[in-house]
Formats: C-alpha cells, sequence, structure tokens
C-alpha cells in the first residue's frame, strides 16, 4: 500500500529541490509498484507536484515528509531519474525570491513575552499536533485530521463489543469430540472463547459423522479429545476431526489427548502381538496433525512414536497431585510406585515436594507385581519401607483398580 503525508510548515526557498526530488520517487514508484502505469494519475501528480514546487520557491514555503512502503524496481528508477531531471530544470528557470531581512533590535532587561504566531504557524500546528484534539474537535469529514482519543459510553461499549467478537473470532479455534465435552467447556472458559460449532454424530449403522459449522481457513485449531472408553468411536472420531480440519484449510492442527488409548501396548512383551501405542501414532500422524499434547503418558517412549514433525508434550498431572499434599500434616512421608515403570513419576513427585514445601525426609517405595493375565495380578514384592507412614500411590491411570485393592 503506497502511503503518503504532506504537511506544509514555514521553511525556506532551498526546500523545493528536495521536495522535487520526494515527489518524483513518490510519483515513480506508485507507478510502477505495481507493474502498470497509469499515465492520467501520474500527468495528474506530476503537475500537482511542479506547481507546489514553484508556489514554494516563490512564497518561501517547502514541502517535506513523504513515506514511500513500496519496493523500487529498475523501471521505476530510470522513471524516478527523468522526473527529477524534468523538475530541476523547472525550478531553476524560475527566479528565486530574496529572503527578507531581518533587523534585530535591543530590547531592555525585562520579563519575556511570547510572540503570537502567525497564522500559517498555527494551521501546522493544528494538521500535525496530536494535542490539538483538546483544543479543537477533529472534523470527521477530514480523512486527514486526527482521531479523537474520547469516546461516548455507547461507543465504548460497541468497542467492548468489537474486541469480544475479534478475541472469539481471531486465529484460535478449540472444538471437542464426544469424548469429554465437560472438560472442554472448562478449557474454553478458562481461555475466555467460546467452543466451535461442529457436529460429531453417528449414523444408523455406527458410522461416524463430522461436519464442522466455522470458517478455520488459516486459523489455529486446538481439538481436545481424549480416547478414553469407548476408545475406538473416541480414536475415530478424532482422525476425521483431524482430515476434516486439515480438508478445511487450517493452519495448524494440535490435538489434546488427556487420556491416550493403547498406551499400555507400548512394546511387545511375547510374540506375535503389536505394539498398538505405535499404530495410534502413525494413525494421527497420517491424518496430518501438527502437534500432540498428552498428560502423563503410561511411558515416556510414545513420544518416540510419532515423527520429528510431529512434536510431543507429555504434560505432568502430578504438580496437582504435590498442592493438595503439601498442605497436610503427613507422618513420614513415603511415595509408592505401584510398578517398576512408575519409579520416575514417584521420583519427580517427591523432588516436587522437596523444591516447593520443603520436604527433604520424603522415602520412596516401590511394588513388583506378576500378571496372570491382563488386568489380573497374580503377585505383588514391596521393595522399601513403609511401616507407620503415611503413603501416597502415585499412578498414571486406573482400569478396573485391582493393583490398589491388592
Amino acid at each position: 500500500t503506497f502511503a503518503r503525508r504532506l504537511v506544509v510548515t514555514k521553511a525556506s526557498a532551498s526546500n523545493a529541490s528536495l521536495f522535487a526530488s520526494t515527489a518524483s520517487r513518490a510519483l515513480s514508484t506508485q507507478s510502477f509498484a505495481q507493474g502498470r502505469s497509469n499515465h492520467a494519475d501520474s500527468a495528474s501528480m506530476l503537475a500537482m507536484m511542479a506547481a507546489a514546487a514553484g508556489l514554494a520557491t516563490t512564497a518561501g514555503v517547502g514541502a517535506a515528509q513523504c513515506e514511500i512502503r513500496d519496493p523500487k524496481t529498475t523501471y521505476g528508477i530510470s522513471a524516478e531519474n527523468v522526473m527529477k531531471m524534468e523538475l530541476t530544470k523547472r525550478i531553476s528557470e524560475q527566479p528565486k525570491a530574496p529572503l527578507p531581512a531581518v533587523v534585530l533590535e535591543p530590547v531592555e532587561d525585562a520579563a519575556v513575552v511570547p510572540s503570537k504566531p502567525s497564522r500559517q504557524e498555527e494551521e501546522a500546528v493544528v494538521a500535525t499536533s496530536p494535542a490539538s484534539s483538546k483544543t479543537k474537535k477533529a472534523d470527521p469529514s477530514d480523512p486527514h485530521a486526527e482521531p479523537c482519543t474520547t469516546m461516548s459510553p455507547e461507543e465504548a461499549r460497541l468497542e467492548a463489543a468489537t474486541l469480544k467478537a475479534k478475541k472469539h473470532g481471531g486465529g484460535l479455534k478449540l472444538f471437542s469430540g464426544n469424548g469429554n465435552m465437560g472438560l472442554s467447556l472448562e478449557i474454553a472458559k478458562l481461555l475466555g472463547v467460546n467452543l466451535g460449532r461442529a457436529t460429531v454424530s453417528s449414523f444408523a449403522d455406527g458410522e461416524i459423522n463430522v461436519m464442522i459449522h466455522e470458517n478455520v481457513r488459516g486459523k489455529d485449531v486446538y481439538i481436545i479429545q481424549p480416547t478414553c472408553p469407548p476408545v475406538n468411536n473416541n480414536l475415530m472420531e478424532l482422525l476425521l476431526m483431524v482430515s476434516c480440519l486439515n480438508r478445511a484449510s487450517a493452519r495448524r492442527v494440535t490435538v489434546v489427548i488427556p487420556y491416550y488409548g493403547y498406551a499400555r501396548q507400548d512394546r511387545k512383551m511375547t510374540a506375535r502381538v503389536p505394539i498398538s501405542a505405535a499404530d495410534c501414532a502413525r494413525l494421527l500422524e497420517s491424518m496430518g496433525v501438527d502437534r500432540v499434547i498428552a498428560v502423563d503418558l503410561h511411558c515416556g517412549q510414545i513420544q518416540g512414536f510419532f515423527g520429528p514433525r510431529v512434536p510431543v508434550d507429555n504434560l505432568e498431572g502430578g504438580i496437582v497431585g504435590i498442592d493438595h499434599f503439601g498442605g497436610k500434616d503427613l507422618h513420614n512421608p513415603v511415595i509408592v510406585s505401584p510398578d517398576a515403570g512408575g519409579v520416575y513419576r514417584a521420583k519427580k513427585f517427591k523432588e516436587g515436594l522437596a523444591y516447593k514445601y520443603g520436604w527433604e525426609d520424603v522415602g520412596i517405595a516401590m511394588i513388583i507385581k506378576q500378571r496372570a493375565r491382563a488386568g489380573t495380578v497374580d503377585q505383588m514384592d514391596l521393595v522399601g519401607d513403609v511401616k507407620d507412614c503415611d503413603c501416597i500411590i502415585v499412578d498414571d491411570m486406573i482400569d478396573t483398580a485391582g493393583t490398589l485393592c491388592k
């Protein structure tokens, strides 16, 4: 966009050449930056600049300030040189008015009385000074007038409504599936945005139906969808929502998965079994997800199941428990990990209590469990001393609660 601002001030006749060169540059840039020449506008602008330059020479008034934002092309530079030479030639042919003589008279010691500014200086101050709005109300019909800083109550209400609409319709969009609608509403309330309008339902034969009812082109979209039971339905809803938003030209799609389904199947414990956690990661990546935010992944290596183009943030939910237990008077507290894989999580919980509440004498214990089959614990062995202690068991998920009960 070509922008220019012309300010008339009191100056000497030598500023006319500077004005001519500035006007020629502005004229050439405006004509050739868009790849086409507008002869009528160029001729009118050239005549106006030449007339203003001649007026400045005879009356002792110069012109300045012309902001140029468009890049100059080679063709524009050549045209600028031609116009500059033409304007310089015309200015040099006109007679220059002599500068008025200034006579200094001695003044006796007295209080200095400021002289009244001339009419021309007053107009220049009114046209350029933002502080003039305090004494002179801006003319709404003048496009170059300074904006008024005061608003009526009705204008303030409209301004607040406009800012709220921009906040809700800006670059951030928040959508949710049927996994946990209550959690999504709470997050939207904390963020101060509206939950995106979308249809996520099922047809009569059980197929998932997804439809987005808002414009998401170029938006930063977040999908809140835990893959909790029913795992397969929630996972399919998430995959189809990611595909739908990508096809709607969303700029970036981030999925928030508080509960990552199939996370416990992260390695091959026996022969001829899948690594389901990695397969779910491949499905999300193939749908075009840009980022994954999870909470307390069952194993940290799940982050490596995604490719390098899909970063994964594993948030720790234990910080909520730190604030809860930190304010209690516990006797010989011990942090217990229900399995060998959760020792790191229990250690982080202990460090959080020591850092925030100064609990330095907190112990750690671990349970080694052997399963007869999925969901059934056969044997449990305790490593550590928990006698006469208050135990805090830190785990990432509860399925059947068999570990806690036993």
